[in-house]
């Protein structure tokens, strides 16, 4: 079953490419579906996901045994790293995913390819679409900024026992030449109805200086 349906060691007509990269881009789109199908995404990504498939199915088949030609790839394939913005754990699964699909392609393996591509995107669908992995709903990420003065240590106890609960310091920073600090939070709120009425409470502790709640992400915070 899982057998490559042409042989293109010994050489590329038309029709091979045509078939396998049509495929590619078939594969690359049902991908990029799956991806847009939850959560944020940029156009400029998902035409991504879409053309890369089969730009490494074209770049494979140019290769195609030549050592010299394959290091070369390599080496220009590693300057673009260096003109990528950071991606978070899901983008860069998803780019190795689309890279696999080309890979297959380019061998002429067009069955395992979408067979691949049906799997992980259906696992793909299923993960993103369900609660695993997923933290407590609750979790708030809160940064505050106090003045050098103020002991940050035990300076809100007293507000967090009457909002929060499950309160940890997870990070200390100096800002500002060091005139002040900005204190990040983990901690769930008593009552969500409530976050106002703490960030009024924390202002008045803290001189009115920047107070920041939000929801963690993997790729930082999100509002």
């Amino acid at each position: 079953m899982f057998t490559s349906i042409m042989d293109i060691s010994n050489g590329m007509t038309i029709r091979n490419v045509m078939i396998l990269t049509l495929c590619s881009v078939l594969f690359g789109l049902l991908l990029a579906i799956t991806y847009m199908s939850k959560g944020k995404y940029t156009k400029s990504f998902s035409i991504t996901l879409v053309i890369l498939p089969a730009v490494v199915q074209i770049v494979i088949m140019m290769v195609n045994g030549s050592i010299g030609t394959g290091v070369a790839i390599a080496g220009a394939f590693s300057l673009v790293r260096f003109r990528s913005q950071p991606a978070n754990a899901k983008e860069i699964s998803t780019i190795f995913l689309a890279m696999a699909i080309g890979l297959t392609n380019a061998m002429g393996y067009l069955t395992f390819a979408l067979f691949v591509t049906v799997v992980f995107c259906l696992l793909l669908f299923v993960l993103d679409h369900s609660r695993f992995g997923e933290g407590r709903h609750g979790i708030r990420e809160i940064k505050i900024t106090i003045p050098e003065e103020l002991d940050y240590t035990n300076v809100f106890d007293d507000l967090f026992a009457e909002y929060l609960r499950n309160v940890s310091l997870e990070k200390v920073r100096t800002t500002n030449m060091g005139s002040m600090f900005e204190l990040t939070y983990f901690a769930e709120f008593i009552s969500e109805a409530r976050q106002k009425e703490f960030i009024d409470a924390v202002r008045c502790r803290n001189g009115n200086l920047t107070i920041y709640v939000a929801r963690p992400t993997e790729s930082g915070t999100e509002i």
